[in-house]
């Protein structure tokens, strides 16, 4: 049994963690709320290049075809169609986030098995030498080189919402030269989205090639007025320059979000760990109280039987 000393040490180790453990809880509320007005800030730029992509769309009426000329996504027409493929996977720098990392890692490895299978079904394997992974926080990777999956370029994780600007033009040219050296067509993006309170989901997104559904979707949707604005550039330069706001846009968002659930998944875990040090204290209150008792009944003790001695 520990001694008063003893517990006094423990009680003395427990307060302390409790302290960083309030600490931490506080500074991920606080980031939380900070990546998800960066979100939020890109609420209505995402809107405006939707409506330029829209006005596009009902002039040039690429939905109803389904394709996209391959030059206007930076691909020479002469490129052939090639099944090398993109994925970028969002995990954390930072420890103490529950299993934040795993259930991304899990979630795209399970997703990129799929989509092998259905290569292999539509005879278009590809090859490892094909796929270029690009893994967002040392702690993420891993899980996916264990899982068979070789990382081929690893980016930090940015410290703030200022930090992320930079982060994801330097992710866009990384890409570019990607899809320069090994013609990929398909890039995927792997990241976790926030839900209410401390919970989040994992989510993918295809950004390239374009989903033709989403653009049949914004060519029918409805505009504001009865005149579609007209545009006087050309075209095929302002289709493109929208596709690389529309990736800026997309990256960013993967950014905050995933920050977002990084902090949210910390913020539960603070809170089990909470949990767990007030239900230690307690114990350990419970067993000093229980020891100073003993050690003062013995000391009563000890003077009665001095003073029946003495007289």
């Amino acid at each position: 049994m520990a001694t008063i000393e003893e517990l006094k040490t423990q009680i003395s180790s427990a307060q302390d963690l409790q302290s960083v453990v309030k600490t931490m809880k506080a500074l991920a509320a606080v980031s939380i709320r900070q990546y998800e007005k960066a979100v939020e800030s890109l609420v209505e730029y995402n809107r405006t290049v939707e409506m330029g992509l829209q006005i596009l769309l009902k002039q040039r009426h690429f939905a109803e075809s389904f394709t996209i000329p391959r030059s206007l996504l930076n691909l020479s027409e002469a490129q052939s169609p090639s099944q090398s493929m993109i994925a970028i996977i969002f995990g954390s720098d930072q420890g103490l986030c529950g299993q934040f990392n795993q259930q991304i890692a899990h979630h795209a490895i399970a997703h990129l098995d799929q989509l092998d299978q259905l290569d292999q079904l539509d005879q278009q394997d590809v090859s490892p030498e094909q796929l270029a992974i690009a893994g967002v926080g040392a702690r993420v990777i891993p899980s996916l080189e264990t899982a068979g999956y070789g990382v081929t370029e690893a980016f930090p994780v940015p410290r703030s919402a200022s930090d992320i600007t930079p982060q994801v033009q330097e992710i866009v040219l990384t890409i570019e030269q990607w899809r320069e050296e090994r013609q990929c067509d398909r890039i995927l993006l792997f990241y976790n989205h926030p839900l209410s309170g401390a919970s989040y989901e994992s989510r993918h997104l295809q950004l390239l090639p374009l989903d033709p559904e989403w653009l049949r979707q914004l060519e029918a949707r409805e505009w504001a007025t009865s005149m579609v604005p007209s545009y006087t550039m050309n075209w095929q330069q302002l289709f493109s320059a929208l596709i690389r706001q529309y990736l800026f846009v997309s990256l960013y968002q993967a950014f905050a979000a995933s920050l977002a659930s990084e902090n949210a998944s910390r913020l539960s875990s603070m809170q089990s760990a909470q949990k767990n040090i007030d239900e230690r204290l307690s114990d350990l209150n419970s067993q000093y109280r229980r020891q100073r008792q003993s050690s003062i009944t013995a000391e009563l003790l000890d003077v009665v039987a001095g003073f029946e001695a003495l007289t």
